[in-house]
């Protein structure tokens, strides 16, 4: 963890040439937790990461090579959370009335995860004092407005390259039970808003190429996809959205916060499924292709 944010909040790893139409994305990797943010919170570092999808950007870097871009966040989950509806606020935290237009009541803000968090981990509340108004409207305007507003530039950018656009919205999970309808434990949970944000066939590649190296999938249970999967996924419009949350188990220590042995393993194993996702997505040209001749 570092101890001030670096000058850019988020950052775009774009490839030299862009091969096909893919963008992925990693909200939740970010480590750069502002100082005042430390002060204020009751909670160790070590506690504050435990909200992190830790290395998960690192995971899927190597899809640049492969010419798709990256959008990576700097900024911290906990310090705001980019997965969410701009103003998903808990008014428990604020001195002060929030703005009407704040949506109070999701199921996320009740959980305490709205888009300026209550908790981390198994319910450790962040913060030892309430916070201004001012300052979650500011967070908001600072960082969630400007990140999206690159994410779908690239989104557009991609599909007025390529005639559509596959956003891949990169997340982990920590370990635990993640059952599949068998009773085993996920490996990889492929989340697609039951069928809603993405074309079948992408959703396919990835589950079958994943299950042939032998990782163990669900489909969208317990997770069907967030805000950024909801928001962007409009397949008619030639917009396509998944979500992938990587157990952690299988490439960190979670105890200790650092990558093992088979970290190395896992992104070499994603890479080789973002291949599938290629010959997916020309088949999918080709199809569209001929439906329009």
């Amino acid at each position: 963890m570092t101890a001030a944010p670096p000058l850019a909040p988020f950052e775009v790893l774009a490839p030299a040439r862009a091969r096909g139409p893919f963008v992925f994305n990693s909200p939740h990797s970010g480590a750069a937790y502002p100082a005042e943010f430390l002060a204020a919170s009751r909670l160790d570092p070590m506690a504050l990461r435990r909200s992190e999808d830790m290395f998960v950007d690192d995971l899927f870097a190597g899809v640049v090579e492969r010419g798709a871009p990256l959008l990576r966040a700097h900024f911290p989950r906990a310090y705001l959370d980019v997965n969410r509806e701009p103003y998903e606020l808990d008014p428990r935290m604020f001195d002060g009335r929030l703005p009407d237009h704040c949506n109070t009541r999701s199921m996320r803000v009740a959980g305490g995860l709205g888009t300026i968090a209550r908790v981390v981990g198994e319910g450790q509340e962040i913060y030892a004092r309430r916070l201004s108004v001012a300052e979650a409207l500011e967070r908001i305007e600072r960082l969630y407005r400007p990140y999206h507003a690159a994410l779908r530039t690239l989104l557009e950018d991609t599909r007025r390259r390529f005639g559509f656009a596959v956003l891949v919205d990169c997340h982990s999970m920590p370990s635990g039970p993640h059952l599949q309808a068998d009773g085993g434990r996920a490996d990889v949970v492929i989340g697609d808003r039951y069928g809603t944000s993405c074309a079948g066939c992408f959703t396919d590649a990835v589950e079958d190429g994943l299950r042939a190296l032998g990782y163990r999938v669900s489909r969208n249970k317990p997770y069907a996809g967030g805000f950024i999967t909801e928001h962007y996924g409009h397949p008619l419009a030639g917009f396509h959205a998944l979500q992938l949350e990587v157990n952690r188990s299988l490439y960190m220590d979670e105890r200790r916060q650092t990558k093992s042995s088979g970290f190395a393993r896992v992104a070499g194993d994603l890479m080789a499924m973002t291949d599938d996702l290629h010959a997916a997505a020309a088949a999918h040209a080709r199809l569209h292709r001929t439906a329009a001749e």
